[in-house]
């Protein structure tokens, strides 16, 4: 769980960095897209270790 959260972090990170310099919107939109993709990650394993 500690791994899945230090990638929310760095995505998080990316994405605000992104924002920060208008030249690296495309820094923003991959963050973006990583941070949604780790969290539904996470979401899913969680949801079925309860089920377990």
């Amino acid at each position: 769980m500690g791994l899945i959260v230090g990638l929310l972090v760095i995505w998080l990170v990316l994405a605000l960095l992104g924002f920060v310099v208008k030249g690296l919107l495309w820094l923003a939109i991959i963050g973006i897209v990583l941070f949604v993709a780790t969290a539904a990650v996470a979401w899913f394993r969680n949801r079925g270790s309860i089920r377990s």
